[in-house]
């Protein structure tokens, strides 16, 4: 790896820990939950954690550019570009559930090269950069083998995006040519995709901050993620992770 990558892939670590920790600093307490024009919520620790991790990203890189879910676009002009979810999950986070993750994602060129996944409550980080493999912690993770349809464990956050969408049935029939279902919504259906836990993770609603850092954990363990026309993009509302063996399959229902 060369050392500008490896220096924003220690970076990216670092700062999502530093800006997950803060906001798990606010989880077991009292806050106020605002509500944002599209009905999506946000805390005092969202905004606090993106701006410590833009801040520490700027003192070592202040020519890389930045998008993120609470302070919007910031251009650069070094080709860099950090995409930051500070808390991917609020919704979990203000019903005191702990599965929510703080997101950083790199890319360069518009491509994406590298993914950070931290949990602050379990402490675990799923990191990603291209060529250099997908990990939890320290552990290599892989997709699945299961080459079934109909063996395989479906996950996706809200079937309530599905009928804003009008793909309710689609969803639905999705659900009945495999052989599990679970409700594993945000950034966690990706990275089980990624660790070979689960087989696919369908979602609509998505922004480019929901799944930059993902889309590089997933391809790097060895899966496909593109959006519902076969686009590898972060740009589109509707996605697909999977294990790859199960792909175009599953593309062929969603594209119904």
């Amino acid at each position: 790896m060369n050392p500008d990558w490896r220096s924003r892939y220690d970076l990216a670590i670092a700062a999502s820990h530093a800006g997950g920790d803060l906001a798990l600093e606010y989880f077991d307490n009292s806050f106020e939950v605002e509500w944002k024009k599209d009905n999506s919520p946000v805390t005092v620790a969202d905004r606090g954690a993106e701006a410590l991790i833009r801040k520490m990203v700027a003192e070592h890189f202040p020519n890389d550019g930045f998008l993120g879910e609470e302070y919007g676009d910031q251009p650069g002009t070094s080709g860099y570009r950090w995409i930051i979810d500070p808390i991917d999950g609020t919704r979990s986070f203000v019903r005191h559930i702990p599965l929510w993750a703080t997101l950083v994602g790199i890319e360069y060129n518009g491509e994406q090269i590298g993914g950070i996944c931290y949990l602050p409550c379990f402490k675990q980080t799923y990191r990603a950069w291209q060529g250099d493999g997908a990990y939890r912690d320290q552990k290599r993770i892989r997709v699945s083998d299961v080459a079934n349809l109909g063996d395989a464990l479906l996950c996706y956050s809200s079937i309530g995006w599905f009928r804003k969408a009008s793909r309710e049935a689609t969803f639905l029939e999705l659900c009945s040519r495999t052989q599990r279902q679970r409700g594993y919504g945000d950034f966690y259906g990706f990275v089980l995709v990624a660790q070979g836990s689960c087989e696919l993770m369908v979602e609509h609603g998505v922004h480019a901050w929901d799944v930059a850092a993902t889309k590089v954990i997933v391809e790097e363990a060895g899966g496909r993620f593109t959006d519902w026309n076969n686009v590898p993009t972060i740009h589109t509302p509707d996605v697909l992770a999977s294990n790859g063996k199960l792909h175009d399959e599953t593309l062929a229902i969603l594209m119904k």
